[in-house]
C-alpha cells in the first residue's frame, strides 16, 4: 500500500499579535502547535508522512518550518510564504529553492481586500519567475474567488497549482451553487490539483455529520478525480470541529465508494507526486 500522507497541516508557536484570525470562537487554538503534537496524532492514524503549511505571512516561518522538516523522519516538505508580488522575489526564489524540503509556496488570497488581487501584474510576475524551480503554488481562496482563480490560472499553464480546502464552500447551509460551477471549470485545467481538506470547519462546528460533507467531496472527487485528488486534514484549525481521528475516519466513509487503488492515490500518491516528496 501507498504511504499515506497528510497534505496539510500546520505548526505554530502562539502570539496573539501574530495569529490575529484566531477570534474568541476559536480560543482552542490560542496555544502552541509543534512537532511532536502533531506527530502523536499521525502515528495514532497510522499514517507516514506530511506537509506543513505556513500559518503566517513571515519568511522567518518559513525557515523556521524548513529546520523542523530538516530533522523530523515524517515532514516530508514544506509549503511556505514568500513576497511573490515583491521586486526581490526573484533573488529570494533562488536561495528558497536551494532548500530540498520547500516543495511550495502560498499566500493568503482570501484575507486580501481586493477579490483581484490574484489577477495583480506583480503578483503574477512572481508567479511566473517560479517556472523551473520545481515548486507547487498552493491557492488559498473562498468561493466567490474561483472566477479569478480560474483566470490566473489559465495565465501559468504549465506551473502546478493545488487548490487548498476545496476553496471553502459553505458547507454550513448546504449552498452547492455556484461554488460547483465554478470549481467544476477550474477543474478542467489538467494543471491543477486539490485538497479534501478544510471542511469540517465550514460545516456547523457542533453539529456536522458526513452527510452534510458528501455532496461537496462527491463533487470534487467527480471534478478533479482521484488522480488530482489529495487528503489532508488542515490540524490544528480541524480540532475546532474535529478530533483527527474522527476526520482521517470521515475521510475513509467519504471515499468509501471507490477502489483502493484509488484511495491509495487521494492518499498519498496525487501528494507524493504534486509536491515531488
Amino acid at each position: 500500500m501507498t504511504q499515506r500522507i497528510d497534505a496539510h497541516h500546520h505548526l505554530w508557536h502562539y502570539t496573539p499579535e501574530e495569529f490575529g484570525w484566531i477570534d474568541d470562537r476559536m480560543g482552542r487554538l490560542r496555544r502552541d502547535f509543534l512537532v511532536d503534537d502533531f506527530g502523536q496524532e499521525l502515528s495514532a492514524a497510522g499514517w507516514a508522512g506530511s506537509v506543513a503549511v505556513q500559518a503566517r505571512q513571515s519568511l522567518q516561518e518559513t525557515d523556521w518550518l524548513l529546520s523542523l522538516a530538516d530533522k523530523s523522519a515524517f515532514l516530508r516538505g514544506v509549503v511556505g510564504w514568500a513576497p511573490i508580488a515583491s521586486d526581490r522575489f526573484p533573488a529570494l526564489l533562488e536561495e528558497l529553492s536551494s532548500r530540498p524540503l520547500l516543495k511550495g509556496l502560498r499566500h493568503v488570497i482570501q484575507d486580501e481586500p481586493d477579490d483581484d488581487y490574484i489577477l495583480g501584474a506583480e503578483f503574477n510576475r512572481g508567479v511566473a519567475s517560479m517556472m523551473g524551480s520545481g515548486l507547487a503554488y498552493d491557492i488559498l481562496i473562498l468561493p466567490r474567488q474561483l472566477p479569478a482563480a480560474t483566470q490566473f490560472v489559465d495565465r501559468h499553464p504549465e506551473q502546478v497549482f493545488i487548490l487548498d480546502h476545496i476553496a471553502k464552500p459553505p458547507i454550513c447551509s448546504q449552498e452547492v451553487e455556484p461554488w460547483l460551477r465554478h470549481i467544476t471549470e477550474l477543474a478542467r485545467r489538467e494543471n491543477v490539483y486539490c485538497k479534501l481538506s478544510g471542511v469540517v470547519t465550514e460545516a456547523d462546528w457542533s453539529a456536522w455529520s458526513i452527510n452534510d460533507l458528501r455532496p461537496f467531496a462527491d463533487a470534487v472527487l467527480e471534478a478533479f478525480s482521484p488522480r488530482r485528488l489529495m487528503a489532508g486534514s488542515d490540524w490544528p484549525v480541524c480540532l475546532l470541529a474535529s478530533s483527527y481521528g474522527r476526520w482521517i475516519d470521515t475521510l475513509g466513509d467519504l471515499l468509501a465508494g471507490i477502489s483502493q487503488p484509488e484511495r491509495d492515490r487521494i492518499f498519498g500518491e496525487t501528494a507524493i507526486e504534486a509536491y515531488h516528496l
